[in-house]
């Protein structure tokens, strides 16, 4: 634990960050995937199961809800670049944020005892909340990563070193919630639900205290945040970014639609609840997708690349139809479908940076922080939210009923939800995908251009 990352940065002087430093920036994804993801991956059921909405009624929440959080991030990040204080400008936020956000995450699984339209109030309040907690704790996350290190290859560890925190956080909260609902309950789920989400609460309150105490940024002080306006206008005809989001938002569709629609499909098709918590562990299989991309990007392009993802994504969903009661080619199917999402997953993160200095060669300005936060936090919570309630709306129109001997009507589109649904949204997102290729064919002349406007310097 003592090891010390040590390179040189571009002006020659060691750049030294303790292993417990990396590990406390890991910690920030560790923590907001655990609470977040629980959230994610399991609140669509929650509303309906347990909580006792009717399932049209929780699909609407998620709806309302991620749109009008949708629109938090571009804010987040103006009010992040115009912070300045001792403990730098992207840091305090997991201290400020951390109590809010853990309180909002236990107090939505809280189940109180109230009228049907109390219970829709209190859930889109506190889910609107929570998702709003959680971009103020997520956007430091990206943003503080060139000030806690000067040199390229530093940054690059200390954003591989947080994805696999923010996996872990992930695979925690998706292969043991219901199991600990289960035994933590005692076969009530309310209370089990309650206890659970505390649990998970102290820890993420733990990580983010933690990641605020032994992180520290080196270059917040000299900082120059751009007006709004100029900001916007690093937007104005960018195309290949904007093709990037809508893109993006149809990923997080299929992710959504696929991941809301498992634990009904295991407990009401399938016959076994539990097996839900193995098929997310297996969403492990995405860093299988993930590490192969540095192979795949050099023998194709990464638009090729990302279309495959896409494919490969539908590609199982759509074999999850054809599995019938078998458990083995259910968790083949998902494993497959996995992978794909690896892939489609991670390539726009590393494609948006040239979405930047496409905006910078036509515009002018260079927003790098504000096309990021829109390409991500927008394309993901808009995504996320049409991606739950689509399924809530179709199981809804076809007669689902929480804990009840479901029609057959109502079972297939459920199986509809969790093949055919992500399966189309996902395809529809490598059609929008090709539109990219001309525009990554243009990458290395805008460079070139954009080195020479610099004075022939390359960025540090």
């Amino acid at each position: 634990m003592g090891q010390n990352h040590s390179v040189s940065d571009s002006t020659g002087k060691t750049d030294k960050l303790p292993f417990h430093r990396v590990l406390a920036y890991a910690s920030t994804d560790t923590a907001g995937n655990l609470l977040y993801c629980t959230v994610t991956t399991f609140v669509l059921y929650y509303y309906t199961d347990v909580f006792g909405l009717s399932v049209v009624a929780a699909g609407l929440i998620l709806l309302v809800a991620r749109i009008l959080d949708a629109f938090d991030a571009p804010i987040w990040g103006f009010i992040i670049d115009h912070t300045h204080t001792k403990w730098g400008q992207n840091r305090p936020y997991w201290l400020w944020i951390s109590i809010p956000f853990t309180l909002f995450f236990v107090l939505m699984f809280w189940s109180p005892n109230l009228s049907a339209n109390g219970k829709f109030v209190y859930g889109l309040i506190t889910y609107l909340l929570l998702g709003i907690c959680y971009t103020g704790i997520g956007t430091p996350i990206s943003s503080i990563l060139p000030n806690l290190s000067n040199n390229k290859d530093t940054r690059v560890r200390l954003n591989s070193v947080r994805m696999i925190g923010g996996m872990a956080g992930f695979f925690v909260t998706a292969t043991f919630t219901l199991s600990l609902v289960s035994f933590l309950g005692k076969g009530n789920d309310v209370v089990g639900f309650r206890i659970t989400t505390i649990l998970f609460a102290l820890i993420g309150l733990a990580l983010l205290l933690f990641a605020f105490g032994d992180t520290r940024e080196i270059n917040a002080a000299s900082e120059k945040p751009l007006p709004i306006k100029q900001s916007l206008r690093a937007a104005k005809s960018n195309w290949p970014w904007f093709i990037l989001v809508v893109a993006f938002v149809f990923y997080w569709l299929g992710n959504a639609s696929r991941t809301s629609a498992l634990v009904y499909y295991t407990q009401y098709n399938l016959g076994n609840k539990e097996f839900a918590s193995v098929l997310n562990a297996l969403i492990l299989f995405q860093i299988v997708g993930m590490v192969a991309i540095p192979f795949v990007v050099k023998h194709i392009s990464k638009t090729q690349t990302l279309i495959i993802g896409f494919l490969l994504a539908a590609l199982g969903q759509i074999l999850i139809n054809f599995t019938g009661q078998s458990e083995i080619m259910l968790a083949v199917s998902w494993s497959v479908a996995s992978i794909g999402t690896g892939v489609a997953v991670s390539m726009p993160f590393a494609m948006l940076a040239d979405t930047v200095d496409f905006g910078e060669w036509k515009n002018g300005i260079r927003a790098s922080g504000f096309l990021t936060a829109i390409g991500s936090s927008f394309a993901i919570k808009v995504g996320q939210g049409l991606g739950g309630w689509v399924p809530a709306l179709i199981m809804g129109s076809f007669g689902y009923k929480a804990g009840t001997v479901q029609s057959a009507a109502t079972l297939g589109s459920i199986k509809f939800c969790i093949s055919w649904l992500p399966a189309l949204f996902f395809i529809v997102g490598a059609i929008i995908a090709m539109a990219y290729t001309k525009y990554e064919k243009q990458e290395t002349s805008i460079k070139v251009e954009l080195n020479q406007r610099r004075g022939g310097l390359e960025e540090a």
